[in-house]
């Protein structure tokens, strides 16, 4: 049987699912839907990635999974790992090696392979860890305004509706938002939209989706708008120095890695925005904006746990290199 190791990155939005060879080549791969362990639990999301595997690797004939990293959003605490973990173990692909934890380490770990060093994701929602030169982790909750979270694509989603909500019903002030928001959902009023989520006409997934908008509405020059991006980037800052300071790292060079897709959509001001932030709070504190897929440090802490050499880790990189 061809030895292999299997990558996957799993999300809010979507999960990539990848076969490699010892040599860092990629044999198959293959982009499934959300994946939430966290909200549909261990057994079920363990059965929707045992089949997505298997749809991956069936092409390949018989094959020895010597390893598999795998790297969700969901996983936010030691219990729902090794509550996930418990649950893996039991697929036949999975007696190798087995490296399960959040996709913020995988983040970290494309864009960096020093410590300290910190990794924000800012995708559907927001994430951020922190390793120290001792050994220290640093993690947050990361599950939501009961954790004190605000950002990425559902946040910036909501608060399009809120200040729409708000400019078409007289509390707030006009905005381009409410516009945008009409046009995106084909509603003819914000009332439509309101009663739409009230009775899932509408479906709360779409939320992420109107993003962009808010981008869209700064670059255009509404200020209810840049008020929303300067309110990210200000998130995102909070969070890295927060695990800066945790690191005790605010005095020494630290790569503060930076992923997801509201970052990977490569907005000027919001990363303006994030630079001057850290500039002022830790100066010592440099960004790495990660343009490879986030599957790629999965696959990288993989061969890293497998002792891979230099060329083997080089062609990972460049197997990932779409």
């Amino acid at each position: 049987m061809t030895p292999v190791v299997v990558a996957v990155d799993g999300g809010g939005t979507k999960t990539d699912v990848a076969v490699l060879g010892l040599d860092g080549r990629l044999l198959a791969r293959r982009r499934f839907g959300s994946f939430m362990p966290q909200t549909i639990g261990p057994v079920v999301a363990t059965g929707e990635l045992d089949r997505a595997v298997a749809q991956v690797m069936e092409p390949l004939g018989q094959v020895d999974v010597v390893a598999a990293g795998l790297y969700f959003s969901g996983l936010d605490f030691p219990f729902e790992t090794e509550q996930f973990r418990d649950e893996v173990v039991k697929c036949r692909w999975a007696g190798g090696r087995l490296l399960i934890d959040n996709d913020t380490f995988a983040l970290m770990r494309l864009g960096s392979t020093s410590v300290p060093a910190v990794a924000v994701v800012c995708g559907t929602g927001m994430n951020c860890v922190g390793a120290g030169s001792d050994g220290r982790l640093v993690r947050f909750a990361a599950v939501g305004e009961v954790s004190g979270d605000w950002g990425g694509g559902a946040s910036l989603g909501l608060t399009a509706i809120w200040y729409a909500a708000r400019a078409a019903d007289g509390r707030g002030s006009a905005t381009m938002l409410e516009d945008l928001v009409l046009a995106h959902l084909g509603r003819s009023s914000m009332a439509e939209v309101i009663l739409g989520f009230h009775v899932a006409d509408i479906h709360p997934e779409v939320v992420p989706g109107l993003a962009p908008l808010v981008f869209q509405a700064a670059h255009l020059g509404d200020p209810l708008a840049r008020t929303i991006v300067a309110h990210q980037a200000e998130e995102i800052v909070t969070c890295a120095v927060a695990a800066i300071e945790r690191l005790d790292a605010v005095d020494i060079p630290c790569p503060v890695v930076l992923g997801g897709g509201v970052i990977a959509a490569g907005d000027r001001s919001l990363l303006e925005g994030i630079r001057d932030g850290l500039a002022r709070r830790a100066p010592s504190a440099n960004i790495v904006v990660v343009s490879r897929p986030p599957i790629t440090g999965a696959a990288l802490l993989v061969f890293d746990d497998l002792g891979g050499d230099s060329a083997t880790i080089d062609q990972v990189k460049r197997t990932f290199s779409d």
